[in-house]
């Protein structure tokens, strides 16, 4: 859905850029609401550094002619254990490790953790 950015330091070579972006858009397709409310609520994501951030899509409650963006999940790779470490955004705003499985060794498994969330952290 929203292409990753390409800043000044670039975590991910072109290939893994792809291949992130490929599976990110699957999660998309099947996870996204239905059309006819995406105006009110849909879900994103984008590549910063070596994370990956999943966010909800809303029009600000006090002027719908704002949209905001507020992220619920992250990933983050760690080039020296080779696993993506997982995140969940607590409502005091701060990130906390997700204790449930703190490490993943490929992507998949954290976009499937994320669509079940048996223990509530992401989606409530």
């Amino acid at each position: 859905m929203i292409s990753p950015g390409i800043g000044f330091f670039m975590a991910f070579t072109a290939l893994q850029s792809e291949q992130i972006a490929s599976m990110m858009d699957a999660y998309l397709d099947v996870n996204r609401p239905p059309r006819r409310i995406r105006s009110e609520l849909d879900i994103g994501w984008r590549i910063e550094g070596q994370t990956v951030y999943v966010f909800e899509i809303r029009p600000r409650w006090d002027d719908p002619s704002i949209i905001k963006q507020h992220d619920f999940a992250k990933a983050t790779w760690v080039d020296s254990i080779k696993q993506w470490r997982l995140y969940w955004l607590r409502g005091n705003k701060k990130w906390y490790r997700y204790d449930p499985l703190p490490a993943v060794g490929n992507l998949q498994r954290f976009l499937d953790e994320l669509k079940k969330d048996p223990h509530g952290c992401f989606k409530g």
